[in-house]
């Protein structure tokens, strides 16, 4: 939890939004320019003791350039610098990359600029700024309209991914789909709090041990910052540790020992493009890659397999997929096979209702082991954590903790997890923790994995039902869900 002092400057910044929601500005457009207005703040400082660094900004387009002016004179400055730092080359260029300034209202620019030229961001940790922004990313997640949500994925989530995997120093790790850097930022404090790691070590922390990808320009500008508060990256070196586009769409040359990813929501990739008669249409986009068990236009089924591409042979990989990723047919089934077969497919954790920021979704965490080719199948059982039935979670009443998901850290066992012991059995039915064999599992209906074996308390007891509200949100999630699938079906048939 943030400190009351990291609490404060949270509440500082944001108490900025309802003047600028006034003047049009969406939260997303003022963590975009808070972004901009903070590197610049931070550049200033590290150029001054005890730092002494050469400012990697040109002279005239710096902090000290606009912190003194008001009016017009500093909306034109502030434009001339977001101009200009767009054209320069290394992470000040990508986070700067067409910048324009969408604080239209002087008066709050003035403030906003005031407002961080009083705090001494050089001073705080990368922890306490880290949390600043991390707080910020999750204020406009929370923002139902903008849409911010579907990149955030619920913390108490990537951290228990993160202590299940146990990734060690001198690892590389990758995030094909990385939005603010979630899953970058929990890995890199567990690394940095579990191990005593010397001066190399540390090095190769900031510098060489994240790969990752994220689509959306914003998102990327707001990853790329999140990192550099974490002080992952160099600043001033060409090699930044995120790159912008389409992960899927080529095999990369490097391979990673970790993957840790939340693939985006909804299941179809698709490309627009104006046709004959100018009009707009949207297409499948069918990736084919030869690296590919199956061709599909289901983004989560080539996010699996693109994820299995990039592990190097004993590689290790946490992800978030969507129920319907464990029982599809066609091209689903053969992911599945072929995941079961060369992998070590051995952890399957059902994910609650109500814990993301998008209604209706359905997810779970599959965990599995890359393996060097060989004629043998290498998933011997699969371990299967039920975490959703009879489990109520809401956003705001009864958010997801971190100590909801110790029980299945405890069962999952990251320090030997190949002593494993069962919670359910013939005595205890309501154990939530049950092993399933490969050839259990081979006999199911296209290998389905959705399996769910502790009886719906809801249907049997109606005198312990859940609260109004974590009803109601049940009950929007499932016609959500139900609703994304009739879309689905709908856009099959036309």
């Amino acid at each position: 939890m943030a400190n009351e002092n990291t609490s404060a400057i949270i509440s500082k910044v944001w108490s900025m939004c309802n003047p600028l929601r006034d003047a049009g500005v969406s939260y997303g457009d003022y963590l975009e320019q808070l972004t901009y207005l903070i590197f610049l703040k931070m550049d200033d400082e590290f150029s001054k003791p005890p730092f002494k660094r050469a400012s990697g900004i040109p002279e005239g387009f710096r902090w000290q350039d606009i912190k003194n002016l008001k009016g017009s004179e500093l909306e034109e400055k502030y434009k001339d610098i977001l101009e200009k730092l767009s054209g320069q080359s290394g992470i000040i260029g990508k986070i700067f990359s067409k910048a324009t300034n969408k604080i239209n209202n002087a008066t709050i620019l003035f403030k906003v600029v005031q407002m961080i030229d009083k705090e001494n961001w050089s001073a705080m940790s990368s922890d306490v700024k880290g949390e600043i922004y991390e707080g910020l990313l999750q204020k406009n997640a929370e923002d139902i309209k903008s849409g911010a949500g579907q990149y955030f994925t619920p913390r108490p989530v990537i951290r228990a991914m993160v202590k299940c995997l146990h990734p060690e120093p001198n690892k590389t790790i990758a995030d094909p789909c990385c939005g603010s850097g979630g899953f970058f930022l929990a890995a890199h404090d567990y690394i940095s709090k579990n191990y005593n790691l010397d001066k190399d070590q540390k090095l190769f922390l900031k510098n060489e041990t994240f790969y990752g990808n994220e689509l959306v320009a914003t998102t990327f500008k707001m990853c790329l910052m999140n990192l550099y508060l974490h002080n992952i990256g160099d600043i001033y070196s060409d090699k930044i540790p995120v790159q912008q586009g389409d992960s899927l769409l080529q095999l990369p040359s490097w391979r990673v020992d970790y993957v840790l990813t939340n693939p985006p929501f909804g299941k179809k990739s698709s490309i627009s493009f104006t046709n004959e008669d100018g009009e707009e249409e949207e297409e499948d986009l069918v990736y084919n890659r030869s690296d590919f068990w199956a061709t599909s236009s289901n983004k989560q089924l080539n996010f699996v397999q693109h994820i299995n591409s990039i592990l190097n042979n004993s590689g290790k990989a946490a992800v978030v997929v969507p129920d319907n990723v464990l029982f599809e047919g066609g091209a689903g089934e053969v992911v599945r096979s072929k995941l079961l077969r060369t992998t070590d497919f051995h952890t399957l954790l059902r994910l609650p209702t109500g814990i993301f920021y998008k209604p209706g979704v359905k997810a779970n965490v599959i965990f599995f082991d890359k393996k060097p080719a060989s004629d043998k199948i290498q998933t011997k059982e699969i371990w299967i954590y039920d975490f959703r039935t009879n489990i109520h979670f809401t956003l705001k009443q009864n958010p997801l903790t971190d100590e909801a998901l110790d029980d299945f850290i405890k069962c999952y066992n990251p320090t030997n997890r190949y002593e494993r012991k069962e919670t359910w059995s013939e005595k205890n039915p309501e154990g939530r923790w049950r092993k399933f064999s490969y050839d259990e599992i081979a006999k199911r209906d296209k290998q389905s994995l959705d399996i769910f074996w502790l009886k719906d308390k809801s249907l049997t007891d109606l005198d312990n039902l859940p609260k109004p509200e974590i009803l109601a949100s049940e009950i929007i999630e499932n016609l959500q869900s139900a609703l994304d699938s009739f879309e689905e079906l709908k856009s099959k048939v036309e």
